[in-house]
């Protein structure tokens, strides 16, 4: 399986807002997740279910930025500014770090988001 067009469909439909499909799609499924926050998930519908509940909640997508991926054997790093308004009236603006680590079967095993700014 090539990693680096894995790594390249995933950021795509990211960059376009398809963030539950890419999981749907990407991830394996007892993928984990864990972000700068402290934030967990063990499964791949366990990350469905908090990206639908995320997704659920944003009123308005004023940009999603894809800067640059690296993709080094079974490893990848796409760095990514997400622009929202919430439903509640707040606002997220990240610029955060996705590494990943890939399977021999082109599936997300692990996912960790760092704070870029």
């Amino acid at each position: 399986m090539n990693i680096k067009d894995q790594v390249q469909r995933m950021d795509n439909m990211v960059s376009q807002g398809d963030i539950v499909n890419a999981v749907k799609t990407f991830f394996a499924e007892n993928a984990t997740t864990s972000d700068y926050e402290n934030s967990t998930t063990n499964t791949k519908n366990e990350m469905v279910e908090k990206m639908e509940g995320f997704l659920g909640a944003i009123a308005n997508v004023n940009g999603i930025t894809h800067h640059q991926t690296i993709v080094d054997g079974q490893n990848s790093v796409s760095e990514f500014t997400f622009d929202f308004n919430m439903k509640d009236g707040s606002k997220i603006y990240w610029h955060e770090i996705i590494q990943r680590q890939w399977n021999d079967q082109g599936q997300v095993i692990k996912e960790e988001y760092f704070n870029a700014n």
